[in-house]
């Protein structure tokens, strides 16, 4: 008998070590919100000279789908956040859905993963939240009728589901979805053997307390520097750890201390705006150097709570994509250009040493810039736009537009994007620091060159 189980036990370690090696495997998030981007099938192309095993998509797009047929590439591809309140209460579309935008494709598209919304719980819009997982259900049930028996269900979460993260050991669940919808999600992971998916972003946290948080802690570059949790014991050698065991400590916290973990998005900006600290491709590539060989480790070296497990993993983004909306680090999260150019060298296996790639561009922007940075109407933006953005900017504060009212200092030219330039200018000089932005809805854009002109003097903000 005894010798009747070595051969068994061998093929189990052997399919165990297999299994661990194929889901190390690192993915990129494939987004398409920019209007000078490559084809699908140029794209895939371009996925596969970055050496990605694993792709995901935000929509059902049919051609990326088809670009993707009788490749290697493992897909994520996502139910829309729009279709999770009709689809929560409704099989029969959950059904239709599956039909049409995955059973077409499937099996010869390697369609893994079906992820339900994109950072659900972190809309302000309430009611959506309490229809997730009965949404998630309903596709799980969609895929079974349709014989899709690889298909994984999850959905993607951003870090504010806790309202706790520090110490690690402290992790816990926000009290406002704790109950009403962790729980029920963790108890559908559970039982469908599925991954809690999660956008893991070091850079936020440090960019908004760099004067307490080590740069090259959240790069995962530091060799000295440690933090030890004063409840658990565990002892962390970066910020991403951190950041991860929080959410498994959150998870035990309600009851399901072995839910696995995938990294649905992580990365680090190459750019931004004036007023982004750290925004660099020196930071960038190192960040998602040392990350990719974290995640690509072998034997896997997993995180302090759990050593030794796997993270499955996507980083942010493929491409630089320039109609996405919000501060500049947005377009800027790219590892190509949309051209297809390299913005820096990476090789998602992990494998390529460091010493092999071409020397970074040394990082200028690692501490604040002292200002004054100013607001300006973005060239092209559109008039009736800038027009509604140039009424609200001066209903805020006190007198910002009296500058520009007849017989103002600033009042001549009389054109709008002079009069919303500096009504922009003005309302961020004065709210910055309450949380006001340069963005206006995508209508600005930040400059730290002096626009004033004679005797009109535009505000500047200080950082």
């Amino acid at each position: 008998m005894e010798l009747g189980l070595v051969p068994l036990l061998l093929l189990c370690f052997f399919i165990s070590i297999s299994s661990a090696e194929f889901s190390a495997k690192v993915g990129v998030n494939y987004g398409q919100l920019g209007n000078n981007l490559p084809s699908p099938s140029e794209s895939v192309n371009l996925i596969k000279t970055l050496r990605a095993k694993r792709v995901k998509i935000y929509d059902a797009n049919p051609k990326i789908l088809e670009a993707l047929r009788n490749t290697d590439l493992q897909v994520s591809m996502m139910v829309p956040n729009e279709l999770i309140n009709n689809i929560s209460s409704n099989q029969t579309l959950a059904n239709q859905w599956v039909h049409a935008n995955v059973a077409p494709f499937y099996p010869q598209t390697l369609i893994r993963y079906l992820l339900v919304g994109n950072e659900i719980l972190s809309a302000p819009d309430k009611s959506i939240w309490f229809n997730l997982v009965p949404a998630m259900r309903k596709i799980k049930h969609a895929l079974k009728i349709h014989g899709i028996t690889k298909g994984k269900v999850g959905t993607p979460s951003a870090m504010d589901v806790l309202e706790s993260s520090f110490p690690p050991s402290n992790g816990t669940f926000r009290s406002d979805i704790s109950d009403s919808v962790i729980k029920p999600m963790l108890k559908f992971l559970s039982k469908t053997k599925s991954f809690f998916f999660v956008d893991v972003y070091t850079f936020f946290p440090w960019a908004s307390d760099s004067t307490h948080i080590d740069l090259d802690y959240a790069l995962l570059e530091s060799t000295n520097i440690t933090y030890t949790d004063p409840v658990s014991g565990l002892t962390y050698h970066n910020l991403f750890d951190q950041m991860v065991d929080a959410l498994i400590f959150a998870m035990k916290r309600v009851g399901y201390p072995d839910i696995r973990v995938w990294i649905a998005e992580t990365g680090w900006p190459s750019g931004g705006d004036y007023d982004q600290i750290g925004t660099n491709i020196h930071n960038a590539a190192t960040y998602n150097r040392n990350v990719i060989k974290k995640f690509t480790a072998k034997p896997p070296v997993g995180t302090p709570a759990r050593p030794g497990v796997v993270l499955p993993s996507f980083i942010f983004a493929l491409y630089n994509e320039n109609t996405k909306p919000g501060p500049g680090t947005e377009r800027n999260f790219g590892l190509l250009y949309p051209n297809g150019s390299n913005v820096y060298e990476i090789d998602l296996t992990g494998k390529t040493p460091v010493s092999e790639f071409k020397p970074l561009p040394q990082a200028t922007n690692n501490k604040p810039y002292p200002g004054p940075i100013w607001c300006l109407v973005k060239e092209g933006a559109n008039n009736s736009a800038v027009a509604e953005a140039l009424s609200y900017a001066c209903s805020q504060g006190n007198q910002t537009c009296d500058p520009i009212q007849p017989g103002g200092k600033c009042s001549k030219p009389n054109t709008l994007a002079q009069h919303a330039s500096y009504a922009f200018s003005a309302y961020w000089a004065q709210f910055r620091k309450a949380g006001g932005s340069c963005s206006f809805g995508g209508l600005a854009v930040q400059t730290i060159k002096d626009p004033s002109y004679g005797s009109c003097t535009y505000p500047g903000a200080k950082i």
